[in-house]
């Protein structure tokens, strides 16, 4: 498998000499910008996934402030991240495992592809568990229950695929304006502190070991393997364009699409942090370590408005990244190996690892914790492929990773590998 030339100037037109981005914008401007939206959003599901609810949290309770910074960075790894992996999809016609399986070994691509299966259970149980707190919390459906019903709702939410990729983009960006206005109200009703936000967020610092699992943590739940490869899927092929000067449109959208995108990510993220560092760092709240404990002590010390604004929050989360998950690890597979099973049979599997936590009675926040860990690990397994062939000009063409882009992208990695096997030493020695 060969990837098209980036100067290819194949003709797409449509009858009467019109490109298919050339017929979009022929709709209206306004509307024609909008519908160039959606993959990013897609890809921003997961970085506020159930995960990021355990980490913020636990991070806010026992730090406060202090781990604002590495939510702001890691936020502005990944907004880098995911453009390169959508430019990849823009600009060749094909997605990142793709790529790895026609230009890599084919023990490469399969080792790629164990550990991106490894890193997909470790992703639904985290997006499981959420759902199935959401669930517990606003109707006290019994968590393993709970759980069935989140894979059954997932599976129909991917159901949409079948009428057109751009209803499912719109269910997964409606669901991530639910989780954004859940924050919104919180953050307004607490009234985190401007100046101690704004000091964790631009000042970095760390407190001890405990500290640094929980922004490892925080990297893990933040910047998501899976997305790295579902993203590349998501602009293949999305916008035919027919010449350079199209696929150059086509990508300064996908830049706006990437900003906006995870900006929104980013700010539910910042804000979620400041919310436990307010209202339970300052309240001896500090050994706080459960989503269902600050989902008790938000309705004591707030009121149940919201309370329920956090729980809708939280099941939105792990209803929709649970989708985005398993599309993604569809991706993977056919991707690295060439296989492909049916949607239902992928779900029952990825699905199971969550269920074994929830029916052995193990904390649902502590699994959810230790699943963003395993997550970070399998960052640079995802990163790695897409800074080596990003940069490649026999892959990319004049579309190859400048200086600048190649720089930032290699200390990402580097700065993720140094956290790994810091975490890795002190758990271990």
């Amino acid at each position: 498998m060969t990837p098209p030339p980036a100067d290819s100037s194949a003709v797409l037109d449509r009858p009467g000499g019109v490109s298919p981005l050339e017929a979009l914008f022929a709709q209206g401007r306004v509307r024609g910008s909008l519908a160039m939206l959606g993959p990013a959003f897609v890809a921003a599901i997961a970085y506020v996934d159930p995960g990021n609810f355990a980490t913020n949290i636990q991070a806010g309770a026992r730090y406060g402030y202090l781990l604002l910074w590495v939510v702001l960075a890691a936020n502005l790894m990944a907004m880098l991240i995911q453009y390169l992996s959508a430019k990849l999809g823009v600009v060749t016609g094909l997605n990142l495992p793709e790529l790895c399986r026609a230009r890599y070994p084919r023990f490469v691509s399969t080792g790629l592809w164990v550990q991106a299966e490894v890193i997909s259970m470790s992703t639904d149980i985290a997006e499981f568990l959420g759902a199935a707190l959401g669930l517990n919390l606003l109707f006290h459906v019994p968590l393993f229950s709970a759980g069935v019903i989140t894979g059954i709702v997932a599976f129909a939410i991917l159901g949409l695929q079948r009428r057109g990729f751009r209803r499912f983009e719109l269910a997964i960006t409606g669901l991530l304006g639910l989780i954004f206005l859940g924050f919104l109200y919180e953050t307004l009703r607490i009234g985190p502190s401007a100046s101690r936000s704004l000091h964790g967020t631009f000042v970095p610092h760390l407190a001890g070991g405990a500290s640094v699992y929980l922004a490892v943590g925080i990297v893990g739940a933040t910047v998501m393997p899976h997305v790295i490869y579902l993203h590349s899927a998501l602009t293949q092929g999305r916008t035919p364009v027919r010449d350079d000067d199209e696929r150059r449109r086509v990508l300064r959208f996908e830049r706006v699409d990437v900003l906006v995108a995870l900006g929104f990510a980013g700010i539910i993220n910042l804000t979620m942090l400041a919310v436990a560092a307010k209202l339970f760092h300052t309240r001896a709240l500090s050994g706080l370590d459960t989503i269902q404990q600050a989902h008790h002590e938000l309705g004591r010390l707030v009121g149940g408005t919201a309370a329920l604004a956090f729980a809708v929050a939280l099941l939105a989360s792990g209803i929709s990244s649970s989708s985005v998950g398993t599309y993604a690890g569809q991706i993977v597979m056919a991707g690295f190996v060439g296989l492909r099973i049916p949607v239902a049979v992928r779900r029952l599997v990825t699905m199971t690892p969550a269920l074994v936590v929830l029916a052995a009675g193990v904390s649902p926040t502590r699994a959810l914790v230790a699943s963003q860990v395993v997550l970070s690990f399998g960052i640079p397994f995802a990163l790695v492929p897409l800074v080596l062939l990003t940069r490649d000009r026999r892959v990319m063409g004049a579309y190859a990773n400048r200086g600048l882009t190649n720089a930032a992208a290699i200390a990402i990695s580097g700065l993720v590998t140094a956290l790994n096997i810091y975490l890795l030493a002190d758990k271990v020695l």
